[in-house]
């Protein structure tokens, strides 16, 4: 018995193991993903809209419009150019040791999402001019009556609904339950073993002259 539940204890380990890395793998496909799609968007808008007018697009409901902004996202708090690069500093290193236990599939996604679009923007502060940590964020979509925007906005804005819905449910990132110190599949397993346990108590247990097992009743 006493194998069995050390075996049975390595395997969980090793599966916890398992999902660990395969949400941290989700984590930052997702986060890779958004980055190269806002890099790409915002190297195309710089080539093609400079100079240019506008463009509408389907009849109006979306337009390319270039600007550079130096505030956060949808041109907000313009001015703080640098302050704002530092937030968004502390809230990668904040994301990133937050990965390092994620166990729930949502909130590798969440995650990735707020870090690419993190990255996204974080990336024009730093390369772009007027220098490091002061450079204006490219943003070329617009719809109407809604300020100018971008691919990275547009991510943490999805990872901040995202992260709002698995709040409300009581998910955390590292999958467990608010509420309850145990994941969903620990709570299984548990039973499990339980009921393994009873099992196996009824089968060694001594039977009597009917053929019923003694300290069991019909």
């Amino acid at each position: 018995m006493q194998t069995e539940g050390r075996a049975s204890l390595n395997d969980a380990t090793e599966a916890d193991d398992s999902r660990r890395r395969r949400q941290l793998g989700l984590f930052a496909a997702v986060a890779i993903v958004v980055l190269a799609i806002d890099v790409t968007t915002k190297i195309a808008a710089m080539a093609y809209l400079s100079d240019r007018d506008p463009v509408p697009l389907a009849g109006g409901l979306l337009t390319l419009r270039l600007i550079r902004n130096s505030g956060a996202a949808f041109s907000l708090a313009e001015g703080y150019t640098l302050g704002l690069s530092i937030v968004a500093l502390g809230l990668v290193i904040v994301v990133l040791r937050l990965s390092r236990k994620l166990r729930s599939t949502p909130w590798a996604i969440a995650l990735g999402l707020l870090l690419g679009g993190a990255l996204g923007n974080l990336s024009d502060r730093i390369f772009r001019e007027p220098g490091f940590l002061r450079g204006h964020v490219v943003d070329f979509l617009e719809l109407p009556n809604w300020p100018v925007f971008n691919v990275a906005d547009m991510s943490v804005c999805a990872a901040a609904a995202l992260i709002i819905l698995m709040a409300l449910r009581g998910r955390r990132w590292d999958g467990t339950i608010e509420g309850s110190s145990r994941t969903p599949k620990e709570t299984s397993t548990s039973q499990d073993d339980h009921d393994g346990s009873a099992r196996e108590a009824t089968r060694g247990a001594p039977e009597s002259t009917d053929g019923r097992s003694v300290g069991t009743s019909e």
